[in-house]
């Protein structure tokens, strides 16, 4: 199994090397044709969106939608799918960061009741407490 770094899903999602983009596609065309997805890991995705929404001012209705496609895309693959399907479900509601809302259901998943945070947006969210 190959991880992808966030570099080559950017890549994929904005086309501004066309020829990283190209290769990019076909990695993910073989994976699919091959039946052998490619690992994301969830700090790719939390990467992803900062890169999307700071560097190329993706709107986060975008950067949502671009989040579920790569949830149901069978050629890659998200091992934790199911916290990051809630992680995007808190961040579409939220104020907070992606990475915000997925170390949250991460802790979560862990046993922990909350995350001490000193971001004030999160700290009128449930699961999230001041240190």
């Amino acid at each position: 199994m190959i991880a992808l770094d966030t570099n080559v899903l950017v890549r994929f999602l904005v086309v501004d090397d066309l020829a990283q983009h190209r290769r990019a596609i076909r990695m993910i065309e073989k994976a699919s044709r091959d039946e052998d997805p490619l690992l994301v890991p969830e700090v790719v995705l939390c990467e992803l969106v900062w890169v999307l929404t700071y560097s190329y001012k993706v709107p986060r209705v975008r950067v949502l939608e671009t989040l579920r496609q790569l949830l149901h895309a069978k050629q890659l693959l998200i091992v934790s799918k199911d916290l990051v399907s809630k992680a995007v479900d808190a961040f579409e509601e939220g104020r907070g960061d992606f990475a915000d809302y997925l170390i949250r259901e991460q802790a979560k998943a862990a046993g922990g009741n909350s995350v001490a945070t000193f971001d004030r947006m999160l700290l009128k969210e449930a699961g999230f407490i001041a240190p």
